[in-house]
């Protein structure tokens, strides 16, 4: 049998993943992997010797929560196709992450406050990211309805 003959059948072409889904993705793993580390640090920092600020710990499990909100809009752009409401979702969910998470961690590591007032901004982004993922699900979920 020669090794030719192995590799005879024809390699079932796959679907490009859209841009947005593969950017989604790889950013909701590097928020992901910042998370952990930021806990690690923020657990040995010396402006932390007492303990860590409940609004930095609130930061962060949001941030955690909302990284694998990415994942799954980049999971979700893959699975439906191109929409833009789970592409808002997405944008939304990079807004909120830097208004709020990363505000807060500015604020509390650096004593950096200009930017205090767009932390309640940051969790009508988180908020409203998962509204227009719903949205986004709701009109791709009818789209594969009418294919099926």
């Amino acid at each position: 049998m020669s090794s030719s003959s192995v590799n005879d059948t024809p390699a079932r072409a796959q679907p490009a993943w859209p841009v947005s889904a593969r950017w989604f993705l790889i950013l909701g793993a590097l928020s992901a992997c910042s998370s952990v580390v930021f806990s690690a640090a923020f657990a040995h920092l010396p402006v932390f010797a007492g303990s860590v600020p409940t609004a930095v710990q609130t930061a962060l499990s949001q941030q955690q929560f909302h990284s694998l909100g990415l994942l799954l809009t980049g999971l979700a752009l893959r699975a439906i196709g191109a929409s833009r409401w789970l592409f808002a979702a997405g944008c939304l969910m990079l807004l909120g992450l830097l208004l709020f998470s990363f505000n807060l961690y500015a604020r509390h590591v650096w004593a950096w406050d200009a930017l205090r007032a767009l932390v309640p901004w940051g969790g009508v982004s988180l908020i409203s990211a998962w509204l227009v993922l719903a949205v986004g699900f709701a009109q791709g979920c009818r789209g594969l309805n009418r294919q099926a």
